[in-house]
This record gives structure tokens, sequence and C-alpha cells, in this order.
């Protein structure tokens, strides 16, 4: 039972954080193991970063707006 309320309680704030544009860098490290474990895992800093850069822009020849 308490495995179940776990479970259900890690899907529920990932869906939450997904909701809000907040990046899940958990699944990004499993992902980077499983499938790519031949190159580096970025730190949460950098990840955070990339995240940020890919959904605003961040500049990079893209307008930087919130809609």
């Amino acid at each position: 039972m308490f495995n179940d309320l776990s479970r259900m309680g890690k899907y529920l704030g990932q869906a939450a954080r997904l909701m809000v544009g907040m990046p899940d860098y958990d699944n990004y490290i499993e992902h980077m193991s499983n499938k790519h474990p031949d190159l580096p895992v970025m730190s949460y800093e950098e990840f955070f970063r990339e995240r940020q850069e890919a959904r605003y822009g961040g500049g990079k020849g893209r307008p930087v707006r919130c809609c």
C-alpha cells in the first residue's frame, strides 16, 4: 500500500512540475544513464539553464517572451 502511495506521489509531483514548466532532473539522469551512458551528464545548474533557454529562447536569435 505504501509503495503505491509513494509511486502516486512521485507521479503527481512530476505532473505538477511539468504543468508549471519546471524540468525533471531525475528523469534526465535516468534517461542519460539508460540511453546514453557514454555521454557526460549535465549538472543540475547546467540542465536547468539549458531547459530555460529551450523554453524561453534565452536571446539566441529567438524573442524572449512569456507567452
